[in-house]
């Protein structure tokens, strides 16, 4: 297995604190290296901060989310494409991305694409473990440097697994060489929310995959713990990484904080917790290692393991974003917590994507959205789903306030734009009478 690089400890770089992060890199803030959202990224318009952050010789290594990999279809190649372009443009010893589907249905299933707007968990069965080892590989082939993927948090468990997580990676890793990025909060979550236990999976983990280590917050409630990465490490986040520096040193640890930042002087003392665990860690108790030889060549997955995982896939994401019936086998009541989760979601990266809406709907956006997101899943991203919510807004007349329908109006018709015409004349004819309605 090829040698990574050794990062230190660093942080999720965000636009709202690039000051701060640039201020604690190279200067005993304790940040040695910084992670990018890979989607956030242009590569011919990188922010300045990070330009600045490579010129002093900071890592900066891109994070991707929409890739999919655990989904049944194979890797989108321009999606491929985009992901290898803003790891030349940063320069980029490695790139990341996560275990989980992100969208389902389409052609495989003969049903409707919908996007889940988030990373959901992969079944742990031979069929998905196939599926996602073909798409690893192929994922391999096009990018420019290692690949790293990561754990995900988890609300709902799959019916009939077939393996623990910890079995599951390393397969895995021994099928396709992939490197691991391992969150000690997501091992944490599903410890609160399925019952697994954080050492036993570190029992089961090739460690010497490791490319490198998350560390985030969260809050509990209601039995449920909700990976929010908004809120202060935990301590019993800080003691899973005490369990995994006890059986390897990992090449790097990285504090995410997606929102609610804090203070720079909050963020540093977080890291020097981190810095502090690492400090301590005496290796003692190796977890499961790696496989030492080349991995296997990865037959192509069989098409009916594709389908049958794309049914289920897209079974499980229809009931969670468009209402249809529970799929047989999982927990109502957790599914009920996961779509409210997700919908909730939405409307906080729409608010961000569109800050006009919450500024002119006010305290109604949110109660707003979340009625509109029950009936309209997302098919094609944030944008797109801005834009279908204005429209929603505005064919609904909700709220009835006539102004504010009017800025909504403003706002929908400056950013719509003109679109090509469908050729089906029921599409066209809809089409005009919704753009008729909306000027009125």
């Amino acid at each position: 297995m090829e040698q990574i690089a050794q990062l230190g400890t660093g942080i999720g770089w965000r636009p709202e604190i690039a000051d701060a992060v640039e201020r604690m890199a190279g200067s005993g803030g304790g940040v040695d290296w910084v992670e990018v959202v890979a989607e956030n990224v242009c590569p011919g318009h990188i922010a300045e901060s990070l330009l600045r952050l490579r010129e002093r010789g900071v890592t900066v290594v891109p994070h991707g989310v929409s890739l999919g990999l655990g989904g049944a279809d194979r890797p989108d190649e321009q999606r491929l494409r985009s992901l290898a372009e803003r790891v030349e443009a940063l320069g980029a010893p490695l790139v990341t991305e996560h275990i989980a589907f992100v969208r389902a249905g389409g052609a495989l299933t003969a049903s409707p694409q919908l996007e889940a707007g988030h990373l959901l968990p992969v079944p742990r069965t031979r069929d998905a473990l196939d599926v996602l080892c073909e798409n690893v590989r192929i994922a391999q082939d096009a990018l420019p440097v290692p690949l790293a993927l990561e754990n995900i948090a988890a609300l709902i468990n799959w019916p009939g697994e077939e393996m623990t997580e910890g079995q599951f990676l390393y397969d895995l890793v021994d099928r396709t060489g992939v490197r691991l990025l391992i969150d000690v909060a997501n091992l944490h979550t599903n410890h609160v929310n399925r019952g697994e236990d954080p050492a036993k999976a570190l029992d089961e983990l090739p460690v010497e995959a490791i490319a490198y280590v998350h560390v985030a917050g969260g809050f509990e409630r209601d039995g449920v713990w909700h990976d929010s990465h908004a809120h202060p490490v935990p301590q019993q986040v800080l003691d899973v990484l005490a369990d995994l520096t006890s059986r390897v040193t990992p090449p790097g640890v990285l504090l995410e904080r997606d929102d609610n930042f804090p203070e720079p002087g909050e963020l540093e003392r977080e890291l020097g917790a981190i810095r502090g665990v690492l400090e301590k860690a005496e290796v003692r108790s190796p977890g499961r290692k790696a496989p030492a030889a080349e991995p296997a060549a990865v037959e192509e997955a069989e098409p009916v393991a594709r389908q049958r995982l794309g049914l289920a896939q897209a079974a499980l994401l229809s009931a969670l974003v468009a209402g249809t019936p529970v799929p047989e086998g999982f927990d109502r009541v957790r599914l009920g917590v996961q779509a409210r989760a997700l919908a909730a979601k939405r409307a906080d990266v729409v608010a961000k994507v569109a800050p006009e809406l919450p500024e002119i709907l006010g305290s109604s956006y949110r109660p707003a959205f979340v009625a509109y997101a029950q009936g309209h899943p997302m098919t094609d991203g944030y944008r797109r789903d801005a834009l279908s919510f204005a429209e929603h807004v505005l064919l609904t007349g909700r709220p009835d306030d006539a102004d504010v329908l009017r800025e909504v109006r403003r706002w929908w018709l400056e950013r719509s734009g003109p679109a090509p015409l469908s050729q089906r004349p029921t599409a066209r004819l809809a089409r005009a009478t919704r753009r008729v309605l909306l000027r009125r």
